[in-house]
């Protein structure tokens, strides 16, 4: 396996991992996807297996503490020089799961925050992932204010 920073040449393999892995209404739309790769690419890594891309982990990078919901559709709230790296999607595709491509993805992503600086990472998942997150130190928050998707959230935070 390998893992790169994505770029626009991947938008359409993206574009399918994403519905792949997210239900209709949790799921960013391919433009969506467009801009976040327009806006901060360098925070979009992809795992490919033979060239083929299996998943990939994004977020952009700002000084707000917590993972609004406005994060999302709002590339352009990106802050190179923010303090924490956001974390708005991890997707592998179904065939690919329980093989470490998911850890890899947290690892990388992480090691870059990490050497760039950043205060830590956040992320928001739902309740039955916190036991997963926590394995990379993320501490569980409580419930987000997030509506995202129309479900519930709870926001993890890694500190470094």
């Amino acid at each position: 396996m390998e893992i790169t920073t994505a770029t626009l040449a991947d938008l359409d393999a993206l574009a399918a991992i994403e519905a792949a892995c997210f239900p209709a209404a949790e799921a960013a739309a391919r433009e969506e996807i467009e801009e976040r790769l327009r806006v901060y690419a360098a925070h979009f890594y992809i795992a490919r297996e033979k060239g083929a891309a299996i998943g990939f982990i994004d977020g952009m990078v700002t000084d707000e503490k917590d993972l609004l919901d406005e994060l999302y559709a709002d590339a352009a709230r990106h802050d190179e020089k923010g303090a924490w790296q956001m974390i708005f999607g991890l997707n592998t595709l179904p065939a690919y799961r329980r093989r470490g491509v998911a850890a890899a993805l947290i690892e990388v992503l992480c090691a870059a925050a990490r050497a760039q600086g950043r205060r830590g990472v956040v992320l928001t998942c739902k309740e039955r992932l916190l036991p997963y997150y926590a394995k990379f130190g993320f501490v569980d928050e409580g419930v987000s204010d997030s509506t995202h998707g129309g479900v519930v959230w709870h926001q993890m935070r890694l500190t470094f």
